[in-house]
């Protein structure tokens, strides 16, 4: 079982960037795609981003396409969300989680393992 931690949520206001972190411990890293996923109040939780084990490959929400930037680091174990250009509608709780294996997928039933999740405010 893997244990993942979320960082550097918080408020910000409309146009402005934030970088999410999310620091993994246990089960081998590498091995496995990661996504970030984020659900706001009263909504379904939404795919955001997703890459694959070795971060070739990469796959975005709609969205968010253009805005935002997914990435992994194998050797500090930590995937990043680099998010630019914020609108109000990206305010949600961000979770990170791993995939079942290498491949990018989309879909929350997928991912065993998640973070405690790290709020993103954006005000307008």
């Amino acid at each position: 079982q893997v244990q993942l931690v979320e960082s550097g949520g918080g408020l910000v206001q409309a146009g402005a960037s934030l970088r999410l972190s999310c620091a993994a411990s246990g089960r081998t890293f590498s091995g496995y795609a990661m996504g970030w996923f984020r659900q706001a109040p009263l909504k379904e939780r939404e795919f955001v981003a997703g890459i694959s084990s070795t971060g070739r490959t990469t796959y975005y929400g709609d969205s968010v396409k253009g805005r935002f930037t997914i990435s992994r680091d194998n050797a500090k174990n930590t995937v990043y969300l680099q998010m630019n250009s914020l609108k109000p509608e990206d305010t949600a709780v961000y979770y990170c989680a791993q995939g079942p294996s290498w491949r990018v997928t989309s879909d929350p039933g997928d991912f065993g393992s998640w973070g405690q999740g790290t709020q993103v405010t954006v005000s307008s």
